[in-house]
């Protein structure tokens, strides 16, 4: 149930929900994700008024998506093919590159997880990995480094990756990963991605796979 406090926000408001409904309603639609450990502020917000909230997202023919367990919450297209569904999100399209650090960012949530840990990782560690995927004659490998570095900088563009305080440049992947990419649908990329480490194929800047965004 919302608050009862619906007084007019501005001149000329005509909006029924409270502000801070409106505010958690307006970070659902910017996306990708509302987290409670970045938005400690929206969470109980959301909590509080996820009918309503839902509700609102499905006039707009959108989901609402919320993890209690991972405290985490995005929203994506209705799909139905009885009716005809206007796309509201766009696709955000990642690189080969940038999917390969999608996936072993994924991998280590499963990894952390089974640990009972965060998972944490640098971006040395990061841009480390994404080396295996260098054409053995390559002969750019300046090129190639800011590649990598390109993707670990899209992933926190897309608040997959949070960055720490700390001294080091260390990142928490978001919990939001295990919901967009859930373990069963990533199986056949990883088995993809890790032949074309072996064959020595080089992940260049052409799309891949996309990552829905709104």
């Amino acid at each position: 149930m919302t608050s009862s406090s619906t007084e007019p926000a501005f001149g000329g408001d005509t909006g029924e929900l409270p502000i801070d409904t409106r505010r958690v309603l307006v970070q659902l639609l910017l996306g990708p994700a509302l987290d409670a450990q970045r938005q400690n502020k929206l969470w109980p917000v959301l909590l509080r008024d996820e009918r309503v909230l839902r509700s609102r997202l499905h006039e707009l023919f959108l989901e609402l998506v919320v993890d209690h367990d991972q405290q985490v919450a995005f929203t994506r297209q209705v799909v139905d093919t009885e009716i005809d569904v206007p796309v509201l999100l766009r696709r955000a399209t990642l690189t080969f590159i940038q999917s390969a650090l999608v996936l072993f960012l994924r991998e280590q949530l499963t990894v952390a997880d089974a640990r009972g840990e965060r998972a944490v990782l640098s971006r040395a560690e990061m841009v480390e990995h994404l080396l295996a995927y260098e054409r053995e004659d390559n002969s750019d490998r300046a090129k190639f480094e800011r590649q990598a570095h390109s993707a670990v900088d899209r992933c926190k563009e897309l608040s997959l990756l949070r960055r720490l305080k700390s001294g080091e440049e260390r990142y928490e992947v978001s919990p939001t990963l295990k919901l967009l990419f859930p373990a069963e649908e990533i199986q056949a990329l990883m088995r993809t991605y890790a032949a074309l480490a072996a064959s020595g194929a080089a992940l260049d800047g052409e799309p891949s796979e996309s990552h829905e965004d709104t």
